[in-house]
């Protein structure tokens, strides 16, 4: 894997993301990935955080597409290396003052393991 093959799947990630493409979007996923989310935390506790495999992550998603329909991610910076690619995007919700995210994908055999955000 190199670096540029995994700031593909990064912008990928962001269109599928932005057309709420669940399919796409989950394509760019290994089928056991952990996905954590402060916003998952504080949304569903139980959790603490974490969805796991694509079916848990499927569901998340969809339910964040679906309260949030006008929800977009811009891309301030994609930084990559050989196994991960660290994100700076901004997210704009109508209603709700954007917010600056932070978020690193972990990229083994051209799929995402592991994905974690960070906000404040």
């Amino acid at each position: 894997m190199n670096t540029l093959e995994n700031e593909k799947i990064a912008l990928k990630w962001f269109e599928a993301f932005n057309t709420k493409n669940l399919d796409d979007l989950l394509s760019l996923y290994d089928d056991n990935a952990v996905h954590y989310s402060p916003k998952l935390k504080i949304r569903e506790p139980q959790t603490n955080g974490y969805v796991k495999g694509k079916v848990e992550m499927h569901a998340w998603w969809k339910g964040a597409f679906e309260r949030l329909s006008n929800l977009q991610y811009h891309v301030s910076t994609l930084t990559a290396n050989n196994t991960r690619v660290f994100m700076e995007y901004i997210r704009k919700v109508e209603g709700e003052e954007d917010m600056l995210v932070a978020e690193v994908l972990e990229i083994k055999n051209n799929l995402i393991i592991a994905s974690r955000v960070y906000h404040g």
